[in-house]
């Protein structure tokens, strides 16, 4: 969850106590009045996981989502 630009604080609790070493992550937001700000820069500070760029959805057009799913190789 990302609210103002930011992470939630439970979002940053999960984050910190499981250990994701070699698991993908895939940052998205369905909403996006505050786009992603620099969520995915802290959490992948706070939490070694394989990181895949992340996208809002309501902003991207069915081509885009497409493209950016193509692109996460996964």
């Amino acid at each position: 969850m990302i609210i103002c630009g930011l992470q939630s604080f439970k979002t940053r609790i999960f984050l910190e106590s499981y250990d994701l070493s070699g698991k993908t992550v895939i940052p998205f937001a369905t909403s996006g009045g505050s786009g992603m700000g620099k969520t995915e820069e802290i959490l992948q500070k706070i939490c070694p996981a394989n990181w895949k760029n992340g996208i809002v959805i309501n902003r991207a057009s069915d081509n885009d989502l497409s493209k950016w799913v193509d692109e996460l190789n996964v």
